[in-house]
């Protein structure tokens, strides 16, 4: 069995009086500790699509299924990265790192050992007094790692987590994910626009269409980690996924001009 299926979902938004049609049948299926990447041009729908895997949002038509179970809500398994790491500004370092089991009314000896655990998990020993603005953005990013990472979640949900960084930092943090990804082995749906991002990380790559989004392909990865992106055969791989979204950006690129 999958553990997560996504059963012909979709989702259509009411804006100023209009029906806007963000996804269209979508079927996918990721088994436990799968990672997943979501590709595709602006708007084709990966972030709502994220949001109905983490029961934010309810699907017009359609569902998610995970173990089996239909979501009719955040599921207690899951847990998300998000692009601006959703750090709370007055908390420090270690407790924007223990927030969700303080929520979850985790004793407090239990708390401060997952909490410091976590903390040289990511290598933020040092920092554990520091506010989010006293960190770089890499760092920031670190600390919404180990927060996610905390409960120990079967369902990783991350969307764009790593776009406003610079490019080392960027790279530093995909092998910062990847080498806690092993260790913990969530199921994960990652959503970027970078092509060579998702062939870095990715098991399987979901290629969407343009509003409406659907499916339109499926790319196993079959790469041993870690993998080099300067390589005949990664580059082949982007290769294979631009060929894909190809069209798609030509016509973003014409409307936005036009």
């Amino acid at each position: 069995m999958s553990f997560v299926r996504i059963a012909a979902v979709h989702k259509i938004y009411e804006r100023r009086g209009e029906a806007v049609h963000a996804l269209a049948g979508i079927d996918l299926e990721a088994g436990f500790g799968e990672f997943l990447c979501l590709l595709g041009v602006s708007g084709c729908g990966k972030s709502s699509l994220l949001q109905i895997l983490a029961g934010h949002e309810h699907a017009t038509s359609g569902g998610v299924f995970v173990e089996g179970k239909p979501l009719d809500g955040p599921h207690p398994k899951a847990a998300q990265v998000v692009q601006d790491h959703g750090l709370f500004p007055w908390m420090t370092v270690e407790r924007n790192v223990g927030f969700n089991l303080r929520a979850r009314r985790t004793k407090s000896a239990e708390i401060a050992a997952i909490v410091r655990r976590m903390i040289e998990t990511v290598g933020l020993q040092g920092f554990e007094k520091r506010y989010p603005h006293e960190l770089s953005g890499g760092m920031r990013q670190r600390v919404g790692i180990a927060r996610a990472f905390t409960t120990n979640p079967h369902l990783l949900l991350m969307d764009e987590p790593f776009g406003a960084l610079d490019a080392q930092t960027r790279s530093l943090m995909q092998a910062e994910l990847l080498r806690i990804w092993r260790a913990h082995r969530a199921t994960v749906f990652f959503v970027t626009h970078s092509v060579e991002e998702a062939v870095y990380l990715a098991d399987r790559i979901v290629v969407m269409t343009p509003r409406p989004g659907r499916v339109r392909a499926i790319i196993p990865v079959e790469l041993s980690r870690p993998r080099d992106p300067t390589s005949p055969c990664f580059i082949r791989y982007v290769r294979q996924v631009l060929g894909e979204i190809h069209d798609d950006v030509l016509n973003l690129l014409r409307e936005r001009q036009a």
